[in-house]
């Protein structure tokens, strides 16, 4: 697995022994500007022989150049037959025993294996560990489409480990450069999403955000960003955290799920009761139905993406035409 991490000292040591404990072999992490503890953490498996770290200290972010350099260096200097590419909030959930036999169903010849993103929210009581606590999964029942929300339907991409491997910008959601074609058949991972924690964590995530991506800002970085501006100093956060009444009101419709997996497997990482592990018992009829209403609108919102993305390659082939048409010589 490839880590890229800044100041996430209060999920990133569950985040790793989480996935050593799923199949994960080896981590390689990219440790960008820490200040919180995370550093000090990622130095703790490096000792224990579990991790390599490097550390970034430059002023902005390049994820995608970050992230294709671990990639080709799990392939090239420690073997790596699969490589995932995670966010410190990320927990890559097999559909299977564990990340190991999910991946093994890949056909051969195929490159990629898909992860569909499920996100959970936050309350705004924040007692208790992070894993504790956020247990309410977003169950949208048709595409947010808004390209400034951080909870639109997305997939994110585990690849071969080749050395000529492109992790594309924004997370892995696309890699390139490989000699097979991608797995799309059907989804043998998930990612279980947690990008907004605590209040203070939220703020801090948009604040370092917006001067590492100050010339890239993503929608809702810039949404969050003006939002601030003019007013609110954490607007994200008021707008997503959930009290009694929001979940009460979200269980009932059917737009929030009650998804406590991690959280069990957390405990049991940590002694806290002898719970079976990831992915020991069949997922109930509910959890598969609910798993294939997130595939379908995953698919709808892509098709929803690629038109706008037609519209916006048309829009501009006109404004080129026009521009050439105004430049053409007047004949005399």
């Amino acid at each position: 697995m490839t880590l890229l991490a800044r100041d996430e000292a209060d999920i990133v040591d569950t985040h790793l022994a989480y996935h050593l404990d799923a199949g994960v072999d080896f981590v390689i992490a990219t440790d960008h500007r820490s200040q919180d503890g995370t550093s000090d953490i990622l130095r703790s498996y490096e000792r224990a022989g579990m991790l390599h770290r490097i550390y970034e200290g430059g002023e902005f972010t390049q994820q995608g150049a970050w992230q294709t350099r671990m990639a080709r260096l799990a392939a090239t200097e420690y073997g790596a037959d699969w490589v995932i590419n995670s966010d410190a909030d990320e927990f890559w959930w097999p559909r299977g025993r564990s990340l190991k036999v999910a991946l093994d169903s890949v056909p051969a010849g195929y490159e990629t294996a898909p992860a569909l993103v499920r996100n959970f929210l936050p309350r705004r009581d924040e007692a208790g560990a992070v894993t504790e606590r956020m247990t309410l999964r977003l169950a949208a029942p048709a595409p947010i489409n808004d390209p400034a929300t951080p909870f639109r339907p997305v997939v994110k991409i585990a690849h071969r480990g080749r050395p000529e491997v492109v992790v594309g910008e924004g997370g892995s959601h696309r890699v390139s450069g490989l000699p097979g074609p991608a797995f799309r058949a059907w989804y043998p991972l998930e990612v279980l999403h947690l990008p907004l924690r605590s209040a203070e964590q939220c703020a801090r995530k948009y604040r370092k955000t917006w001067s590492g991506w100050a010339e890239n800002l993503r929608g809702d970085l810039a949404r969050a960003r003006q939002a601030a501006d003019e007013g609110p100093q954490n607007p994200i956060w008021d707008r997503v955290a959930l009290d009694g009444s929001d979940i009460e009101r979200g269980l009932e419709s059917g737009s929030l799920v009650s998804d406590v997996r991690l959280r069990d497997v957390v405990r049991t990482l940590r002694g806290a009761e002898a719970a079976p592990s990831l992915g020991s018992a069949l997922p109930s009829r509910a959890e598969l139905d609910s798993h294939a209403l997130d595939v379908t609108v995953f698919e709808e919102a892509e098709l929803i993406r690629y038109q706008r993305w037609v519209d916006e390659l048309e829009a501009r082939v006109c404004r080129l035409g026009h521009t050439a048409r105004a430049r053409r010589p007047v004949p005399l």
